[in-house]
């Protein structure tokens, strides 16, 4: 793994305010405005130029939040059109070039790929209806696009947007690659757990993020009052949402679910307060505890 440095510029010097983001040796720029300043991106060339961008609902609670990728040949002049038709979002991240050698088939080969990557990695639901077709490319030109698509990446998770990460990977150094576009590598894979209770099998893996509950899991209907409220309100959500099934017997998750620790998934799946370290077991017998305690004694 190599690593990366990006910069971030604050306009205002607020957080919350217009940001632009750039890594060393990248032709390619973001620019991350809030919608009650789009007026302001006027003044910025860089927001001005073809590029591709993405509109972000803010996340309220843990509900799945919206999200629309687009492009254009003037990407201020476009946005200006989704202030006034499109009511969900609440802030935009801009891709454009430092150069001029974006053109239309460039962004509309981004666009394809930003949206290919993003309903693969289902962190936000997309307003866009279709995936766009890719534009054809040169050689040169498709892998050139595939590098910025890799470097958007990275910057749209440290501006707080992981879009086009997904939750889980699936074996050691995996790059997810769709049409041609690299997405996402990391150096090891995640840690197959399963807790079995009360005739109930959950899936699950600890990630950087947190612990995520693998499609499929069981949950129990009943919750007890030592269960932490914040997952039983969560259950009802994800039932509300239809992302957790009744099937009668148990609950089943429809998707991968984020959760904020082992022991918010273990409460999750039994209805009752239960230690993560102390549920979760690993392939080979081992029990979570005896996976974080080796971690924490490596060198």
């Amino acid at each position: 793994m190599i690593g990366k440095s990006i910069r971030v510029y604050l306009a205002d010097a607020t957080v919350a305010g217009i940001r632009y983001a750039e890594l060393v040796n990248w032709t390619g720029q973001a620019i991350a405005c809030p919608r009650n300043r789009l007026g302001e991106l006027s003044s910025w060339p860089e927001a001005g130029k073809p590029g591709v961008y993405v509109l972000f609902e803010a996340r309220l609670g843990d509900a799945k939040p919206l999200a629309y990728i687009g492009e254009s040949e003037n990407v201020v002049d476009r946005l200006t059109n989704h202030d006034r038709n499109k009511e969900f979002w609440n802030e935009v991240v801009i891709f454009t070039s430092k150069d001029e050698n974006l053109t239309k088939s460039h962004v509309k080969f981004l666009e394809a790929s930003l949206v290919t990557l993003a309903k693969h990695a289902d962190r936000y639901q997309l307003e866009n209806g279709n995936t766009p077709t890719q534009s054809s490319l040169p050689r040169a030109d498709r892998d050139a696009m595939a590098e910025f698509v890799e470097n958007a990446r990275m910057v749209l998770g440290t501006l707080g947007y992981p879009v086009l990460e997904p939750l889980l990977l699936h074996a050691a150094g995996e790059r997810v690659s769709i049409d041609g576009t690299a997405a996402v590598a990391k150096a090891k894979p995640e840690i197959d757990l399963t807790f079995r209770v009360n005739d109930l099998v959950a899936r699950g893996a600890v990630t950087d993020e947190g612990f995520v509950l693998k499609k499929g899991s069981q949950a129990s209907r009943t919750n007890s009052e030592s269960a932490a409220l914040r997952v039983v309100k969560l259950k009802e959500q994800l039932l509300a949402e239809g992302r957790l099934i009744d099937n009668g017997d148990c609950l089943v998750l429809a998707e991968d679910t984020l959760l904020s620790s082992s022991s918010y998934a273990a409460v999750f799946v039994a209805g009752t307060s239960r230690s993560g370290p102390q549920s979760w077991v690993a392939a080979d017998g081992r029990l979570l505890k005896a996976i974080e305690d080796a971690a924490v004694q490596e060198p």
